[in-house]
Order: C-alpha cells, then sequence, then structure tokens
C-alpha cells in the first residue's frame, strides 16, 4: 500500500500522462486495412486523367464523360451498404477480402473495355469494392487499436487514399505516350495490382475484437486485445468495456458464451439508428451525416478529379504539363496527410477541422479569383496562373490534414459497438453520394457558373461547414470508444467536456 502511494505522488499534480510507445501490432494491423483506401485513390487519380483519353478514344460528350468517372462514387453504394450487414455476419476480415476480390474484377473489365457499356459494368463492379473497403477499413483499424494511438492510426486509410491518388497521376503520366486506345486501359487495369496485395494481406490479419465479442468469442478476442493494447491493464479495461456494451455479464470469464443471433448478426440497427434513436444516437447520427456530406460538397473531388482541365482552365496548355502538376498535387496531399496523421492525437479533432475548413474557404476564394481573371482577359495572366495552382496546392494540403483524415477518424470513434459498422455504412453511403453528385456536376456546374463562379460556391460551402463543426461536433481525442457516445445527445456538451475535464484533473490529484 506504501508503495502504491509513493508511485502516485512521484509525479506532480497535473502533469502530463507519458505517451505510451507505438503498440507495432497494432499499427500493422491497421496498414493492412487501410490498404483497401488505395483503391479509392487510385481510381480517382488515374481518372483525372484517364477521362482525357477515354473521351478522345470513345468520342465522348462532356455528359458521359461526368458519368464514367463520377458514377463510381454511387456504385459503391451498394457495396457500403451491403458491407455494413456483411461485416456483422461473416467479420472485418472477410468483407475486406471481398472488397479486394471485387476492385480486381473490376479492374480487369474496365482495362479489358472495348466500348462505353463494358467500361460502366468495370466500373459497376470495382465500385462495389470501392464501398466494401471504405466501410470496413476505419470501422476494422478503430476496433484494433489502442485509444493512445486510434487517431493517428484510423488516419492511415486517408493516407492511403493519397497514395492511391498520387500513383493515379504518376500512371496516367508514364501511360500517357502510349497509343491512345492502349493508354487509358493500361492506366485503368494496373489497379490489380494493390487488389492483389489486399487479398494476401488477410492472410495474416486478426479479426477485430469487438466483432470476437459480439460472436460470444471471448477467448479469441482477449487474445487480440492481449496484442493491440498498450498494456495488460488496458486489455482487461477495453474488454471489460465491449462485454457491458454487448450485454455480457463483466464477471462472465468463459471463453465462449452465447449471444442473441440478432445480436451476433447486426439486426435492429437502423431501427434505432433513423427510426427510433435516443437523443443521443440522433446527435451522433446528425453528426456522421453532416461531416460525411460536408467533406464532399466542399469540392475536393472536383478538384483533385478535374485537376488537368482547372489547370486548362487556369493557362496551361500542354496535356504534359497540366498531367505534371497534377502530380504535385498528389505529392503534396500525400506530404500534408502525414502531417495529420501525427497530430490527430496531439492537437485533437475539432482544432484541425476549424483551423483547416477556414484555410479551404482561403484558398478557394483564391482559386476562384484567378480563374476568373485568366478567364475575362482572354489571355495569359501570369500572376493570376499563380495563384490559381497555388490555390490548388493549399487547398488539398488543407484538406489532406483535417477533415479529409479527421472525417473517417471521427466516424469510427462516435458510433457505439452495436451500430459501428452499419452506421459506417451510412456515413459511407452519404459520403460517396455526394462524391458522385459533384464529380457528375461539376464540369456542367463549371460552363452554368465558369469555373471560377463554382470554386466561390464551394467556398461559401466551406462557411457553413465551419458553424457545423463549431456546434455540434464535440472533441473525442484520448477517449475510450465505448465513452464517446456519453459526449453526445445535450448541445451543452462543451459544459459537460470541461466539468469532465475538471474530474479527471482532480482525480489526478487524490
Amino acid at each position: 500500500m506504501t508503495m502504491d502511494v509513493e508511485m502516485k505522488t512521484t509525479d506532480p499534480p497535473g502533469s502530463p500522462t507519458k505517451k505510451p510507445p507505438m503498440n507495432r501490432y497494432a499499427l500493422s494491423c491497421a496498414l493492412l486495412a487501410s490498404m483497401t483506401s488505395v483503391l479509392l485513390g487510385y481510381d480517382i487519380g488515374v481518372m483525372s486523367g484517364a477521362n482525357i483519353f477515354i473521351q478522345k478514344d470513345l468520342k465522348l460528350s462532356d455528359v458521359e464523360v461526368e458519368i464514367v468517372s463520377g458514377i463510381l462514387s454511387l456504385y459503391s453504394l451498394i457495396g457500403a451498404f451491403a458491407a455494413g450487414r456483411t461485416s456483422d455476419y461473416l467479420g472485418r476480415r472477410m468483407a475486406i477480402l471481398i472488397a479486394g476480390a471485387f476492385f480486381f474484377s473490376g479492374s480487369v473489365f474496365m482495362g479489358l473495355a472495348k466500348n462505353y457499356a463494358l467500361l460502366m459494368v468495370g466500373r459497376f463492379i470495382a465500385g462495389i469494392g470501392v464501398g466494401f473497403g471504405m466501410m470496413v477499413a476505419p470501422c476494422y483499424t478503430a476496433e484494433v487499436s489502442p485509444a493512445s494511438a486510434r487517431g493517428l492510426l484510423t488516419s492511415l486509410g486517408e493516407v492511403f487514399i493519397n497514395v492511391g491518388i498520387l500513383l493515379g497521376y504518376v500512371s496516367n503520366f508514364a501511360f500517357s505516350k502510349l497509343r491512345l486506345d492502349l493508354g487509358w486501359r493500361f492506366m485503368l487495369g494496373i489497379g490489380i495490382i494493390p487488389s492483389i496485395f489486399i487479398m494476401l494481406g488477410i492472410l495474416v490479419m486478426p479479426e477485430s475484437p469487438r466483432w470476437l465479442v459480439m460472436q460470444g468469442r471471448i477467448g479469441d478476442a482477449k487474445k487480440v486485445l492481449d496484442k493491440t493494447s498498450d498494456s495488460k491493464e488496458e486489455a482487461i479495461l477495453r474488454l471489460a468495456d465491449i462485454k457491458a456494451t454487448a450485454g455480457i455479464p463483466e464477471d462472465c470469464n468463459d471463453d465462449v458464451v452465447k449471444v442473441s443471433e440478432s445480436q451476433s448478426r447486426g439486426g435492429g440497427v437502423y431501427k434505432e439508428l433513423l427510426w427510433k434513436p435516443t437523443r443521443a444516437v440522433r446527435h451522433i447520427v446528425v453528426a456522421l451525416i453532416g461531416i460525411n456530406f460536408f467533406q464532399q460538397i466542399i469540392g475536393i473531388d472536383a478538384v483533385v478529379l478535374y485537376s488537368p482541365r482547372i489547370f486548362a482552365k487556369a493557362g496551361i496548355t500542354s496535356h504534359d504539363k497540366q498531367l505534371l502538376c497534377t502530380v504535385a498535387v498528389g505529392i503534396i496531399k500525400t506530404m500534408f496527410i502525414l502531417v495529420a496523421t501525427f497530430t490527430l492525437d496531439k492537437i485533437g479533432r475539432r482544432p484541425l477541422l476549424l483551423s483547416t475548413i477556414f484555410a479551404m474557404f482561403v484558398s478557394l476564394c483564391c482559386l476562384g479569383t484567378g480563374l476568373t481573371v485568366v478567364d475575362r482577359s482572354g489571355k495569359t495572366v501570369m500572376w493570376a496562373i499563380g495563384v490559381s495552382i497555388t490555390a490548388v496546392l493549399a487547398y488539398v494540403a488543407s484538406f489532406s490534414v483535417g477533415v479529409g483524415p479527421v472525417n473517417w477518424v471521427y466516424c469510427s470513434e462516435i458510433l457505439p459497438l452495436r451500430l459501428r459498422a452499419q452506421g459506417l455504412g451510412l456515413g459511407v453511403a452519404v459520403n460517396r453520394t455526394f462524391s458522385g453528385t459533384i464529380s457528375m456536376t461539376f464540369l456542367t456546374l463549371s460552363k452554368a457558373l465558369t469555373t471560377g463562379g463554382a470554386f466561390f460556391l464551394f467556398a461559401g460551402i466551406t462557411v457553413v461547414a465551419w458553424v457545423f463543426v463549431f456546434f455540434l461536433l464535440p472533441e473525442t481525442r484520448g477517449k475510450n470508444l465505448e465513452e464517446t457516445e456519453k459526449l453526445f445527445g445535450d448541445l451543452n456538451w462543451k459544459k459537460k467536456e470541461r466539468q469532465s475535464a475538471s474530474a479527471n484533473a482532480a482525480n489526478a490529484t487524490i
């Protein structure tokens, strides 16, 4: 007892707790799961250049280009909704395997497509794979991660999206010199490579401990938690929290217990999410839908998917220079996502969101101004070209530090265990719906408002996004997944957060 007292008094009251070293096993699991995000990133990046060559080769209109570029996001809705129930029924690992298999098949179809119809079939198949991957990867990563590194590990999905985008841009440049009818087919068909790595990686991944508990496999879940927690004590606490959420008595130590079929297979989730939610769940659903809506409606896919056309509007006429500029966009996005990866658990979710949304507002205003000046002058205006290029790079950098990675981290944290898989499916569905909407309407919108006017519209939307985050999204940094639900259901969450912090400080001085 004396030793305990001495240990507690060695650190001065209120001193910060030393962060434990990174759990390498949890990191490995997160890296393998997050590889599924390469699929989406590669498709976005490669279509930015491939659609130029597809349009020339297949003699497509701008509307047809918009559809073939953005339709994958809408097709991914099917995968996102199916993945929620599938991952509850078959497990997170099997859902990740399904994602890889669908994208592999879709890439083969797209690479061999001889006409527009077959290309759309390939987009449909690949879209289902993307939907599966986007839903399952953040869910799995959040469930294996210790609280100390959950922000970093869950943001790896966005890191791999950016890696995929960069690879897509590089692929565009590398294959652009091939014959017109071969270049774009190689660009799309080479997407089979990341799919193969994903399907091989699944062989060494453990199952999610939370899913194992929901199946009544307590012994297996304990083994995974022992490997993915920062200490034995944390593993015990995490298991107790999960058991409590799953309705399993804390003193039940059997390796296998019987659970209800509806619970183990995710039954009744949408009723609790949408039809009869509690006050806390209603707030969570608003946050979930809102952050996914704003992540896409502020125009990121317009910038990433149509960047060669944007640079052309800015006054860069050479195809090679346009594609090189898009490679620069990919490099900047990848570099700055690493900044977010290492600051999420230090700074917190809200500060990153609020500061970077403001930075995106400024960047979009500058981009709109630069493009408008070039459009109205009718000649080359070097300073406006420089402003436009700088604004695009600043915009994607801000997105990659803030709303890009934070969205997936935040959504995977706020959903209670019983609602997590299918709730994330709902979030992905909203995300992909508006991604597809922007991708499939940007060229038309640019003709109606001018390209500069379209970006002024996106700038106005970022103001609404900032207000939404400020008033409705509580901070979740450092909290266990089972604790975050308590932050929701009361718009005075800031007061509750201060009270919680005061209570923790008081406990630290005891």
